[in-house]
């Protein structure tokens, strides 16, 4: 079933409260010798931190060393579990038995979760990545799977999503807390949903118009789709890319504008 034109309002959002905004980016999308995101730069931005936990990008030394930094500099640790599919960097299109993707959402928190407790910190929320996280937007069977996974994991995660999909109503409805997020570099459909990537006009690569969407999202909850229409987005998280060209330094202006703005910047959890 497909997203609701207007986003419900999540449990972490409250349109009535002073504008507050998380910003999240997708951090240790590295493997080996290889290294996407600049870790250190981003975290010295950011308010929590989306780990890759091995199955879409990171190895066990790259989560180990970004779990210590984010400790360090007071930045919340999430898991950010994808589909096996290191080889496509999580964004081709799987079909994976709910059963086993469950225990693979459980095995990647676990994971993270031990390089977080040796940093002194701990797993704070969990947030799916790539084609997983799109797939949870309409596929209740594999938000369920998503959900069931991170029950299995222990304790009561946050769940880090898009507002109005199907893997928010099944953590609500599994008592999880769901933090809605939204995104200034994306394109918006006109029922609140991602434009997908293969299509034309999806990534918004002007950063004056990225850093005025961001703004526009924190303070006002709304956003213009590719359609020309103004949609509600009850969003608490902000993502900020780390795998684009100059991601840092458009991170830093976003936080600078958002500051100017009146927006408070604070983790959700």
């Amino acid at each position: 079933m497909p997203a609701p034109a207007h986003p419900e309002r999540t449990s972490m959002s409250d349109s009535a409260a002073p504008a507050l905004i998380d910003l999240n980016a997708d951090l240790g999308e590295g493997f080996g010798r290889w290294q996407l995101t600049d870790d250190e730069a981003l975290l010295s931005v950011v308010t929590s931190a989306n780990v890759a936990c091995g199955f879409h990008a990171g190895d066990p030394s790259t989560m180990r060393r970004v779990c210590a930094l984010a400790a360090e500099r007071g930045v919340v640790i999430g898991a950010q579990v994808s589909y096996r599919d290191l080889a496509g960097f999580g964004r081709r299109a799987m079909d994976v038995p709910p059963e086993e993707l469950a225990d693979e959402i459980t095995y990647q928190i676990g994971a993270l979760e031990v390089f977080a407790r040796a940093a002194g910190a701990r797993v704070g929320y969990v947030k799916p990545h790539g084609a997983l996280y799109n797939r949870c937007v309409h596929d209740a069977e594999q938000a369920a799977a998503v959900v069931a996974g991170i029950r299995a994991a222990g304790g009561h995660l946050p769940v880090l999503g898009l507002p109005g999909s199907q893997l928010h109503r099944a953590a609500a409805e599994a008592r999880l807390p769901v933090v809605g997020e939204a995104f200034a570099d994306r394109a918006y459909t006109d029922r609140g949903t991602l434009v997908p990537r293969r299509e034309p006009g999806a990534v918004v690569h002007d950063p004056e118009r990225v850093v005025k969407r961001a703004v526009g999202l924190a303070r006002d909850r709304a956003v213009t789709s590719l359609g020309g229409t103004r949609i509600a987005v009850a969003a608490r998280s902000l993502c900020l890319h780390g795998d684009t060209p100059g991601a840092a330094e458009l991170a830093r202006r976003v936080r600078s504008e958002l500051t100017a703005a009146g927006v408070h910047i604070r983790s959700f959890v």
